[in-house]
């Protein structure tokens, strides 16, 4: 048998630091033995909850089965860990500090089969594993990181267009993986709204802001689904504090009425994150008369923010995360082709022209609020698996479906923009990998003042009229609206 015991005195609310260790996940970003951690029960963390962690220890890399046999909320978490080497129970304490938390934590590892000789140099390897670990812990629970800046390998990738697009597969993701800091910052008690959640993007950011413990209101074009999603992701992630707004977000008519529902109750939105959107493949006009493209990427999302100012203001600090696209970096901004044309129509250029829009707005906005609390970043999430991209691109879909990464690995940034501490530290900036990367890959795509200058108040011009019967109106052929919001 060896046991370690380690404690640590961590700046944070008991609340706080319990919430984020009995998540056994979060040992991947603490524990500098654990390369991966899932866990394996849905629902809130209880008696019975189950984890795999792989870690890599002086005995050998192995999977280790955890499974909480104790928990007393913000005072104590037993877990028993088995793996083919041995059994390990880690009983971890809490309690109040002068510092914030006190943390006592033990392991106590028996080994299957007899160490002999060998258990002296053993024991004081793994009592030097244990103490950086928790020291790790410690670190984590300060989180007390620098603003984010661009590594020299992005950097260098961003200064040539292939090496920057590559980057957009999973293997960026991989890479920029290894030098993240963990997320500890708690979630309990901010309120994220959340657009298109039902599916892809959306509903992997809704997913893990829900573990987190925000409270979620999850805005979607079909109220059909409504109570099917909310009920998935209260089985899923224990929470029970997630609502839905119907509304279908190319129609201003519906931006202008959710507006309204969320202003009448009062609530501070800590976290916007205008997700939802869709490509399509053939020009439509909305029943209110606007190129649908334009409605649902850009205007909607610039009235809905705007609308819900007076929200993010009452919030200690609000954050609004705009999701944009790489195929941006193919457009410049061009006001007057905002609503594209019938003739030439390309439905991935429109979306690329809006995003490119949406992408300047984040840098406008982050400069007018700065003094009001309230940060605004933009991010792409690199080419991810999504049901939107399979259906609008299926040849691009499949040709690079084995480099394409996860709606979780997509969303990840637009998580870490909302929790991350380090994230609020810097505006206006576009993410990729949790790092602010370029804005422009050619220089033909480069802003013109004077088009930054004509963008809002274009916005601002544009008058819908009354919707008409029907959901869009052709202009050429027939119409097909694919990874639709909701």
């Amino acid at each position: 048998m060896i046991e370690l015991h380690e404690k640590i005195d961590v700046p944070r609310p008991v609340r706080e630091a319990f919430d984020y260790v009995k998540d056994f996940r979060t040992t991947q970003e603490w524990d500098a033995t654990a390369s991966a951690a899932e866990k394996l029960s849905a629902g809130p963390v209880e008696v019975g909850t189950r984890f795999r962690v792989t870690c890599d220890m002086p005995v050998g890399s192995v999977d280790l089965l955890y499974t909480v046999t104790h928990l007393e909320q913000d005072k104590s978490i037993e877990l028993h860990g088995s793996c083919r080497l041995f059994e390990v129970n880690d009983v971890i304490h809490f309690s109040s500090s002068s510092a914030g938390t006190h943390i006592d934590y033990r392991a106590t590892f028996n080994f299957h089969v007899p160490l002999g000789p060998t258990v002296a140099a053993l024991r004081k390897g793994m009592e030097k594993m244990g103490y950086e670990s928790v020291q790790g812990l410690k670190t984590a629970l300060e989180d007390n990181y620098p603003a984010p800046t661009v590594s020299a390998s992005n950097a260098r990738a961003d200064r040539w267009v292939l090496p920057g697009v590559a980057r957009f597969s999973r293997r960026g993701y991989t890479l920029g993986k290894r030098h993240w800091n963990p997320m500890s910052a708690w979630m309990g008690d901010k309120h994220a709204v959340i657009t298109g959640a039902t599916s892809g993007l959306g509903l992997a950011t809704a997913r893990s802001l829900a573990e987190r413990g925000a409270a979620l209101t999850l805005v979607i074009r079909n109220e059909s689904r409504a109570q099917d999603l909310v009920n998935t992701l209260q089985r899923e992630t224990g929470n029970p504090n997630i609502s839905v707004e119907i509304a279908d977000l190319s129609l201003m008519s519906e931006v202008q009425r959710l507006v309204e529902r969320l202003l009448r109750t009062g609530r501070p939105i800590d976290v916007l994150v205008n997700n939802a959107g869709a490509l399509f493949n053939e020009r439509a006009e909305t029943a209110e008369g606007l190129e649908q493209s334009f409605a649902l990427l850009l205007l909607s999302p610039y009235r809905l923010t705007l609308g819900v100012k007076p929200l993010l203001q009452a919030a200690p600090q609000a954050r609004v995360i705009n999701v944009v696209s790489g195929g941006m970096y193919t457009q410049p901004l061009k006001v007057r082709w905002l609503q594209a044309r019938e003739q030439n129509y390309s439905g991935s250029v429109a979306y690329a022209r809006c995003k490119r829009a949406l992408m300047v707005l984040s840098e406008q906005w982050a400069d007018a609020w700065k003094d009001e609390n309230i940060v605004v970043n933009a991010m792409h999430p690199g080419w991810a698996d999504t049901p939107g991209v399979e259906s609008a691109l299926p040849g691009f879909h499949r040709i690079t479906r084995r480099i394409l990464r996860s709606p979780e690995e997509g969303a990840d940034t637009i998580v870490w923009l909302a929790v991350a501490t380090e994230a609020a530290k810097v505006t206006g900036a576009l993410f990729l990998d949790r790092e602010p990367r370029t804005t422009h890959l050619l220089s033909k795509t480069e802003d013109d003042a004077q088009e930054r200058e004509a963008l809002q108040p274009y916005l601002d011009s544009i008058s819908v009229t009354a919707p008409r019967k029907g959901r869009a109106t052709r202009s050429a052929g027939s119409s097909k609206r694919v990874a639709a919001a909701g």
